[in-house]
């Protein structure tokens, strides 16, 4: 189910509505005619840039300089390369 609430009621009863998305509820937040959020629970795996994703970045970014990576051209190749994964 959606719920769709003004940012005033938003934030007369912050806790209530956190509370909802925590169980699955989706919540949108109107702000004006134009504008609206979406509240959403999030994890720790949902975050950006952790230092393990910083590694794993880095990791790359070495293979890439060392010239291993795999070049695809073209449509037919890309299909046998993601058939291969």
């Amino acid at each position: 189910m959606m719920l769709i609430i003004s940012s005033r009621e938003f934030r007369e009863k912050q806790a209530e509505y956190m509370d909802r998305a925590d169980n699955g509820e989706q919540i949108i937040v109107q702000r004006g005619k134009n504008k609206a959020y979406a509240i959403t629970p999030i994890s720790k795996d949902d975050l950006y840039f952790t230092p393990e994703m910083l590694a794993r970045i880095e990791l790359s970014i070495q293979q890439a300089k060392e010239g291993k990576v795999t070049t695809v051209k073209g449509k037919e190749e890309l299909k046998q390369f993601l058939d291969s994964l």
